[in-house]
């Protein structure tokens, strides 16, 4: 049995980066190894500027008082977590080509990669999820 857990996050939206970084962040403090494949509209989450007003679905606003009132970690508090715990970003070549973006336009300590990248640590993953 391998010990790792392989996320592909394809949306860009605030309820979408709860969903990835909660359960990297949980499987990463419980030992797990972690990649995340950030692809299209899933760049944004950890695009220096976007990742910081990410969207709320509509109709959905009365949860930032849910999240404010629960003591949530921010988008951002929620990267650094990931990151001090070990848990690996891979941006998506391809998608920052056709976006016209560099790596320079993400946070610190991303890697840029193909699919193939990604392919090659999910292969022998236990857990595979994409949001």
């Amino acid at each position: 049995m391998n010990n790792k857990v392989a996320i592909i996050a394809s949306n860009g939206g605030l309820f979408d980066a709860y969903k990835v970084f909660n359960i990297a962040t949980a499987a990463a403090a419980t030992d797990k190894e972690v990649a995340i494949f950030f692809t299209f509209e899933g760049l944004n989450l950890i695009h220096k500027e976007a990742n910081k007003q990410l969207p709320m679905p509509e109709g959905k606003e009365h949860f930032a008082d849910g999240f404010a009132k629960a003591n949530v970690p921010s988008i951002p508090e929620l990267i650094d977590m990931a990151q001090d715990l070990g848990v690996t970003f891979i941006g998506c070549q391809m998608t920052m080509d056709v976006m016209g973006l560099e790596k320079a336009d993400f946070i610190e300590g991303i890697e840029v990669g193909g699919a193939v990248t990604f392919l090659d640590f999910a292969k022998d993953a236990d857990t595979t999820l994409t949001f």
